[in-house]
């Protein structure tokens, strides 16, 4: 985990208790769900095996311990978790290496969150060598901290990841607005006692309470998240 973290109010705004954002990576700031599936099925075609489409709702937004573990299982491939993981993690990397397309509204979200010095955190299910490659596009420098799958005990499901982004800034997670794209990354920030912002990238997400589903980053901005917690 990296950790630059800015002094922080309990107040950001007149009428607002929005404490820090904390957002996703993959799906949501950055075009890239699709990449690991091309992964996926590039390195089982090389195993001499074929994926299943319906699989893709399975895997997506999921750590890489889940995902990978589920498509062994499914194919019967001969193959463990750690090369699978490596294997998978390569393709990846070499995908973004080629082209990293920003979601719509993400470079204007994360630019508007900076100029107001709101703390900002990276939560990801990716590991730390995807992480760090993706952050040369995104900018390092738009986030007080980042927290990667591989450096939680319990990623993404379980609330651990945004405990500890939020933790980390110094905010209390109820004050804090989480952006997410898929319902594993959801559940992990609804179990730390987050407020969600919904955009869903793969499969649909249905409204819930502290929940705002919306169809793009275009939606969002600093005014809207600080509508969402008011005291």
């Amino acid at each position: 985990m990296t950790s630059t973290v800015p002094a922080l109010g309990t107040r950001t705004a007149e009428g607002s208790a929005l404490q820090a954002v904390l957002l996703d990576m993959d799906g949501t700031l950055v075009d890239t769900e699709g990449f690991w599936w091309d992964a996926e099925v590039e390195v089982f075609a090389r195993l001499g095996h074929r994926l299943d489409d319906s699989w893709r709702h399975v895997v997506v937004g999921g750590p890489m311990t889940r995902s990978a573990g589920f498509l062994i299982e499914a194919t019967g491939a001969d193959i463990t978790l750690a090369e699978l993981t490596v294997l998978l993690n390569d393709g990846f990397e070499d995908r973004i290496g080629r082209a990293l397309p920003l979601m719509p509204g993400a470079a204007r979200l994360l630019a508007e969150l900076a100029a107001h010095e709101i703390p900002t955190a990276l939560v990801s299910a990716s590991h730390r060598r995807i992480i760090d490659r993706v952050l040369i596009s995104l900018g390092a420098g738009n986030f007080g901290l980042t927290v990667a799958g591989d450096e939680v005990e319990r990623t993404k499901p379980h609330p651990d990841p945004y405990l500890l982004a939020a933790g980390g800034l110094g905010a209390d997670p109820a004050r804090c607005v989480v952006i997410e794209d898929t319902a594993t990354g959801i559940a992990s920030a609804e179990a730390a006692g987050c407020h969600v912002v919904a955009v869903p990238s793969v499969a649909p997400i249905t409204p819930a309470a502290r929940r705002t589903v919306v169809p793009s980053l275009e939606e969002v901005d600093l005014s809207f998240l600080r509508g969402l917690l008011t005291v």
